[in-house]
């Protein structure tokens, strides 16, 4: 026959939150109270005591209690039905709960687990074992209130790092204005031809760029960059390299020599990409290698001088709608030093054009990961054959998203389109 708890020698508290926790006992009958009260309390817990499961809940939602130790059979709202609604009250905090009944059946167990129950103590209350269930119960509140530690800290976090990504996003919209700013004009028209730039980055900032700037009188320097990678590291360097082809500093601009009388002069491209290539290996600190198509065209004849330096060829697009992609291919800038690029003609004729892209389009995959190619770009130019400017543009992008079936692509596109009239444009 187990001793009543009272007949147990005080124990000291096995855990040094014990002397804090709350522990509420609830028991109709006033003597089962009084006995579990006086263990708890040498145990070092603060004890409330509840005669009924309306009370105990009305008791639990003015303080939470940490252990509940609750007779399952009593008047009213009985023991089950308590720890069901104790459940259902809100707060953060977990309250370990014990039934004390004098049921041993495997379905009662289960139905009380159901409710909400963690343990269970068969009546009459062996002291020693009361002690251990409280025990193992305070090791669950312990492992709680770690993990709602925890949990608060990787709250903080997030939190912390939404406010880092959401400043971080914040300037990088401000950097995706400043590079889209670097292609001040979208739409340019000259007495002989339309030109039409697009620049769409994959991700806010990116490494394509396309421009233009103007050489001696009668001519036009093109110029297309795919710098490696994405973000803002390939960002930096398309805007460095912007100001080495700048068509406002005609001084700072690579590609062009000042003559004695003050006018200035296209280099050769090819000449122009060397002197690049070792800018790069001798005076950047980078990793970033690039590809380049640069142009000088002549307005006036639409004889086009080019070099190309790993850069997807150039698509020209006679007047009967046939489609031309040659070039001499070439090394990206800033891989190897000591190396020569060549030049090579393209002689446009009225109603011709020619179209400069990225590899991001050629190199667009569909939902079988089959790649566009350049054959799927001749035969998306023959489709858009009577569209230009930003209209072929806009064709274009729709069309490689229906091929792709992305809504946004994988890698940044750029692109130029030149529309030689040969005549002038009124």
């Amino acid at each position: 026959m187990p001793l009543p708890a009272s007949k147990i020698e005080p124990e000291k508290p096995q855990n040094e939150h014990s002397i804090n926790r709350h522990v509420l006992i609830v028991d109709d009958s006033r003597l089962q109270r009084k006995i579990l009260t006086s263990s708890v309390k040498r145990w070092g817990f603060r004890v409330t005591e509840a005669d009924s499961g309306d009370k105990a809940l009305e008791l639990c939602r003015e303080s939470a209690p940490d252990i509940i130790l609750s007779d399952w059979m009593m008047p009213g709202m009985n023991g089950l039905e308590f720890c069901d609604a104790f459940r259902k009250l809100p707060g953060e905090s977990y309250g370990y709960f014990i039934l004390l009944t004098s049921k041993s059946e495997k379905g009662e167990v289960a139905q009380g687990l159901q409710a909400g129950a963690d343990d269970f103590l068969t009546k009459p209350v062996n002291a020693h074992e009361l002690r251990a269930r409280i025990s193992a119960g305070e090791r669950i509140l312990d492992m709680q209130h770690e993990l709602t530690e925890k949990n608060r800290l990787i709250s903080d976090t997030l939190a912390e790092l939404q406010r880092v990504y959401d400043s971080l996003d914040s300037d990088l919209l401000e950097a995706k204005k400043l590079q889209q700013s670097l292609v001040r004009e979208r739409q340019k028209t000259f007495d002989t031809a339309e030109l039409s730039l697009m620049l769409r980055s994959s991700g806010h900032v990116g490494g394509d760029l396309v421009g233009f700037f103007p050489g001696q009188p009668g001519h036009l320097g093109l110029y297309a960059i795919d710098v490696s990678g994405h973000g803002i590291s390939s960002a930096l360097m398309t805007a460095r390299l912007a100001g080495y082809l700048s068509a406002t500093a005609p001084d700072q601009n690579v590609a062009l020599r000042r003559q004695s009388d003050g006018s200035y002069k296209f280099r050769k491209p090819s000449c122009v990409i060397e002197e690049l290539n070792n800018l790069v290996l001798d005076e950047m600190d980078t990793e970033h290698y690039f590809t380049l198509l640069l142009a000088d065209v002549n307005l006036e004849t639409g004889h086009m001088l080019v070099s190309q330096a790993g850069h997807p060829h150039p698509a020209v697009q006679r007047r009967d709608g046939t489609v031309e992609q040659n070039g001499t291919g070439g090394f990206p800038v800033g891989l190897m030093s000591g190396i020569t690029f060549e030049d090579f003609e393209i002689q446009l004729k009225p109603g011709d054009r020619v179209l400069m892209l990225s590899d991001g389009v050629t190199e667009c995959p569909n939902q079988e990961g089959d790649m566009l190619e350049e054959s799927g770009l001749e035969k998306m130019m023959n489709d858009m054959k009577d569209m230009s400017g930003q209209k072929f543009f806009d064709a274009m992008m729709w069309n490689l998203g229906a091929f792709s079936g992305l809504d946004e692509f994988p890698d940044d596109i750029s692109g130029i389109l030149f529309e030689f009239s040969g005549h002038k444009i009124p």
